[in-house]
């Protein structure tokens, strides 16, 4: 199969003797916790992945078409690209344009003409290989991981890069199209509204768009044989879900995990407000990296040492509230990311108590009890540092200020919080100071006191 490469969008180009006039993007976002993450000089709209499966060789053979944006007048710019993937050929609007794989994971780009502010180019990169998985010594596996019968592409915090060119920092979202192609007898899933499948030569495509702003980490594909089911929840939002095959769960429990995600779904809805993205669902894999992550619009949830199990309603609640928390709203920083698991983890509670008759302040006390020279208490939960961006203070911790936020601004304002926040904030980014101010807005009280104990202080508070 020839993966094409779509027109191209002109730009102006920059007229003689005003090369001084242009400059280099940054080669960093500037988040301190990942230096070497995203890129300046421009603002990334749209990426176009097509990517082709080889089951024989574990590799993919793929094109990326990025459309840009120039926030800057760009002599040259940067794109995260990781691992041994060959790059065969790179084009801005159209043109060749000379390129060098510096520093970690710097694809350094050179267009044969400068790229003037606010005006809008295409980046087309051909490339092919076997994609690399990261094991990082505390961040876990991530990016490109390979299964007997296919791969699954997770990407937090870092993944990304490792299957296709992107601006890899969480501030820089864009909409997405996946074209996926794999032999017939394998499925091929992404993020998105599923807009058609075609079969050719014994090659199945699947075309996946996600048409909402989406951070590069938390993008996905899974290939393999999985059972797909499809339909709507209760509240009419279309939903997706899938199993491994190899996980040998039953068809009545993969209708249970179908119906499950579509109802955890429609009961956030009524307290977070309006789903934000098109579809929904979730993905059971055998991954063997041993977590569930968010990704958006369908998170994945990897239950591998526990063949035939299906996620439990709690972690289904964490997951799908992570679409308003995290996906919809997203962290300016990584040291932010509290933001994403301490409500998450909060929706938990709030299933516990309204499903299992578990109190949220049972679920409190219990995480409290916890000792104070225990290790939950040693980070500062805004700022963890770059290796406990997963710590359990970040998540439980995290929690726990949810709930005392809601014990000092009361329960009116808190409800009226938890849907004016993603309202106010969808689509975008948000940082812990940004969250303090508007929940001061909200409730109308001074939080300085909350902020300084249970978010910006290390070590066990009294209460």
């Amino acid at each position: 199969m020839t993966l094409g490469a779509a027109a191209a969008v002109l730009v102006t180009a920059a007229p003689a003797g005003a090369d001084a006039r242009f400059s280099p993007g940054a080669p960093g976002a500037g988040d301190p916790y990942f230096p070497d993450m995203g890129n300046g000089g421009y603002d990334v709209r749209h990426y176009d992945v097509r990517l082709k499966y080889d089951p024989e060789t574990k590799g993919i053979e793929a094109v990326t078409r990025i459309r840009a944006k120039a926030t800057q007048n760009l002599s040259r710019f940067n794109l995260d690209f990781l691992g041994p993937l060959k790059i065969s050929s790179l084009e801005v609007d159209g043109r060749d344009a000379s390129f060098e794989r510096t520093g970690a994971q710097e694809l350094e780009i050179t267009p044969d003409r400068g790229l003037r502010r606010n005006r809008s180019f295409t980046v087309t990169v051909a490339y092919a290989g076997v994609p690399q998985t990261i094991n990082d010594a505390t961040l876990g596996t991530s990016g490109w991981i390979p299964t007997p019968d296919g791969a699954v592409m997770v990407n937090q915090p870092f993944g990304a890069a490792t299957v296709y060119p992107v601006n890899d920092h969480p501030t820089d979202k864009a909409s997405y199209t996946f074209t996926l192609t794999a032999p017939k007898d394998l499925t091929t899933l992404s993020n998105g509204d599923l807009r058609g499948t075609w079969t050719r030569h014994g090659q199945t495509t699947t075309r996946w768009t996600m048409r909402d702003p989406m951070a590069s980490e938390l993008s996905m594909i899974a290939i393999g044989k999985y059972d797909v089911l499809k339909g709507r929840t209760g509240a009419g939002v279309p939903n997706l879900t899938a199993t491994d095959e190899r996980m040998g769960i039953t068809p009545a429990d993969a209708e249970k995990f179908h119906e499950l995600s579509g109802d955890v779904l429609d009961f956030q809805s009524k307290m977070y407000g309006r789903y934000p993205f098109g579809s929904t669902g979730g993905i059971v894999v055998k991954g063997d990296f041993h977590y569930a992550l968010e990704t958006q619009g369908r998170p994945v949830y990897d239950l591998g040492s526990r063949p035939g199990a299906i996620p439990s309603s709690g972690l289904i609640a964490h997951e799908q509230a992570h679409q308003w928390f995290g996906d919809s709203v997203t962290p300016e920083r990584w040291a932010d990311i509290w933001m994403n698991e301490g409500l998450a983890t909060y929706s938990e509670w709030l299933y516990a108590e309204k499903f299992d008759g578990k109190p949220v302040q049972k679920s409190f006390d219990e995480v409290y009890a916890t000792p104070a020279d225990d290790d939950l208490w040693t980070p500062i939960v805004s700022d963890p540092g770059r290796d406990n961006i997963f710590h359990g203070a970040v998540y439980d911790r995290g929690a726990m200020a949810v709930h005392m936020l809601r014990a000092a601004i009361g329960d009116r304002d808190f409800y009226r919080f938890l849907k004016a926040w993603p309202a106010a904030h969808e689509g975008g980014n948000a940082s812990t100071e940004d969250f303090v101010r508007f929940a001061e807005r909200i409730s109308h009280e001074n939080l300085d006191a909350w902020a300084k104990t249970w978010l910006y202080s290390p070590g066990k508070p009294e209460l």
